[in-house]
């Protein structure tokens, strides 16, 4: 899975994406861009976690003007999400954002679209057509239907042609709905229409749970294809939760690199000592650290040393003790109480 699909290059801050370049994660603030400080901590908290581009909704004057401050105090690309109003669009490129991000269709006038690709023309950045089957154009809707994939599509070919009638090339498309499987054909039939960079994920997925499920079930039928340029992983809730994941899935494709898998056995009658609580500390620990290696924790001796016989370092559990394992290789036995301090020694050697 290293040949990605041979869309365009396209430049987004100080980053590029399309082409060969890796795929990258995205996350969107939950907060209002105006609240400075507040949206500064956030995206500092997520760049932590591992997001490479951060997108923040623009309602009003205030939060284009304060995206200035916003861009001074962050190292990653900075997107305007802007809908109905054109001018919150053109305030928003003079005020530094890295990329905008429309739907054409309620922007209102052609003209008031030709003068954002303009804007957008004159700085040099990208503009993302975004699609969701539950925001239809109304004709578009009661021809074919509320996340109609025919409609979709048809959209997405409406406002490319409109973006590109007024010169404007430097373009990402997303096309999204909350049905996995019309998600993916949607996806299918863009990769074959154009090869402007696509950004993927599965709008609307849910909490943890159902996001993690039904993201993966969708992306990853797209990345196996070499589909996707850039990924969100939309989670109801905490935005650090979607960066998290998409590095999961990422690195469980091979598309990831410095990432610490950890691997666990799902438990059972045999398992004898407190396992769960020393998985989730160790997951917890090992979430910002950038190596490219594998930790096991599993519950038992009879399969824990062969499943963890292709990780760096892991334990198998015993009665209230755990056996240390070091690349297959049995190598002492560990008090319950000191498995998680010494896990985390041998993480930090390696």
């Amino acid at each position: 899975m290293t040949n990605r699909c041979n869309t365009k290059k396209i430049n987004i801050g100080n980053i590029f994406i399309g082409n060969q370049n890796k795929v990258i994660i995205q996350s969107m603030c939950n907060t209002k861009p105006r609240n400075t400080q507040e949206t500064i901590k956030q995206i500092k908290e997520l760049e932590k976690a591992g997001c490479e581009i951060i997108r923040v909704s623009i309602e009003n004057e205030k939060d284009a003007y304060a995206l200035k401050e916003i861009k001074e105090n962050i190292n990653i690309p900075l997107v305007a999400d802007i809908h109905f109003d054109y001018k919150l669009a053109l305030l928003s490129i003079e005020n530094g954002a890295d990329k905008i991000r429309i739907n054409p269709g309620n922007i209102g006038k052609d003209e008031y679209v030709k003068l954002i690709c303009d804007k957008c023309n004159e700085y040099n950045i990208p503009i993302r057509i975004g699609v969701n089957g539950g925001s239809l154009e109304k004709d578009l809707e009661e021809k074919y239907g509320n996340h109609s994939l025919i409609g979709m599509v048809e959209s997405i070919k409406r406002y490319v042609s409109l973006l590109e009638s007024f010169n404007f090339y430097n373009i990402v498309l997303s096309i999204k709905s909350s049905d996995v499987l019309t998600t993916v054909k949607a996806y299918e039939e863009l990769s074959n229409l154009y090869n402007y960079p696509l950004h993927i994920g599965i709008t609307e997925a849910g909490d943890k749970f159902s996001s993690a499920i039904r993201s993966s079930a969708g992306l990853a039928l797209l990345l196996n294809q070499n589909i996707g340029d850039t990924l969100r992983i939309s989670i109801t809730g905490n935005p650090i939760d979607e960066v998290y994941a998409a590095k999961e899935l990422l690195s469980s494709l091979n598309l990831y690199s410095n990432y610490v898998k950890v691997i666990s056995c799902p438990t059972c009658g045999r398992t004898n000592y407190n396992m769960l609580p020393i998985v989730e500390e160790i997951n917890n620990y090992v979430k910002n650290i950038k190596k490219d290696i594998k930790v096991a924790i599993m519950g038992c001796v009879v399969n824990g040393p062969g499943e963890a016989k292709n990780a760096d370092i892991g334990v198998a559990g015993g009665k209230d003790e755990a056996v240390l394992i070091k690349k297959g290789e049995i190598i002492k036995k560990i008090p319950q109480n000191e498995i998680v301090s010494i896990l985390k020694e041998e993480i930090d050697k390696l």
